[in-house]
């Protein structure tokens, strides 16, 4: 059973920055990718950026010139650095990691083990 533990949130003024820290408990033999999420209050869960085992980065647009995702593999973490963060950015941001599903036909790669969760708040 993969574990991820997150760090790093906490409550910041707009303009500001945070980093966000995911540790590993190990990697799942068919990753294909991690990310994170987050949840708004009165708002569905959605995820803000991944990268995936082609290499490829997804993000949602309103994020993409402010926020980075990297990993350091040594250490099994991944980072989310969030610059000129908005009070929209106000969630709980998950950690998550992705497996293929060989159950499905397609092999689909999807959302398989989550952290617990770290809060963020930008406010003016």
């Amino acid at each position: 059973q993969v574990h991820l533990v997150e760090s790093g949130g906490g409550s910041v003024q707009a303009g500001g920055s945070l980093q966000l820290s995911c540790v590993f408990s190990e990697i799942d033999p068919l990753n294909c990718g991690m990310g994170w999420y987050r949840q708004a209050p009165g708002k569905e869960r959605e995820l803000v950026m991944a990268k995936l085992g082609d290499g490829s980065t997804r993000a949602i647009d309103s994020v993409k010139d402010r926020f980075t995702i990297f990993q350091d593999r040594a250490t099994d973490t991944l980072y989310l650095r969030m610059n000129s963060l908005k009070t929209e950015d106000t969630a709980v941001y998950y950690c998550a990691a992705m497996s293929v599903n060989l159950t499905t036909r397609e092999y689909a790669c999807q959302t398989r083990y989550w952290g617990q969760g770290t809060q963020v708040t930008v406010s003016l």
